[in-house]
């Protein structure tokens, strides 16, 4: 049995040609309207699937969802599952830690990373992974910074003073003549 593409309107034709040339979409989402170009273009379920190195399988799905449901039948589906394991309580933990600076909290060190910050929540008796605390940034608009380095003044006020003087087994320049 041949699939065929339904006909699309011109807004249509100029959103899934946007979202194909996308950056900052998802991945999966640009391939499957990747897929709707190629069958916009002439070419058949088989063909799509060879090209994008897809099962044909797959390539009908995605075209039938497309006829069905127009470009909303691109967006993937939400799917249910396993509930939070973490109360309000505690993901609120976690964004007002985050928001605080580790010093203010008597700890000393200047910025966090995920690993001092789940330390710490363990301390406070919250257990979460990494990915776990990245999860509730990303689901409340909140953004990693990955400014620390691994040395500084910044980082430790004292570094200066642990650092000690500079190394001598670097030869000095002779002065110019």
């Amino acid at each position: 049995m041949t699939l065929r593409l339904r006909e699309l309107t011109d807004d249509e034709r100029s959103e899934v040609g946007r979202i194909t040339r996308s950056h900052t979409l998802g991945a999966a989402f640009v391939r499957r309207a990747q897929i709707v170009v190629h069958a916009m273009s002439g070419l058949k379920a088989e063909e799509i699937a060879s090209r994008m190195d897809l099962c044909g399988n797959t390539v009908h799905h995605w075209i039938n969802r497309f006829n069905a449901r127009g470009l909303k039948g691109l967006e993937e589906d939400v799917r249910t599952g396993r509930p939070p394991t973490y109360s309000a309580e505690q993901r609120s933990a976690v964004i007002t830690a985050a928001l605080t600076r580790p010093t203010e909290l008597g700890l000393p060190f200047a910025c966090w990373t995920l690993d001092r910050l789940v330390a710490y929540l363990s301390d406070q008796g919250i257990a979460m992974r990494r990915s776990r605390i990245s999860e509730i940034f990303i689901h409340e608009g909140l953004k990693w910074r990955h400014d620390e380095t691994w040395f500084g003044e910044r980082v430790d006020p004292d570094f200066a003073k642990k650092r000690g003087s500079s190394s001598t087994s670097t030869r000095r320049r002779r002065p110019a003549a």
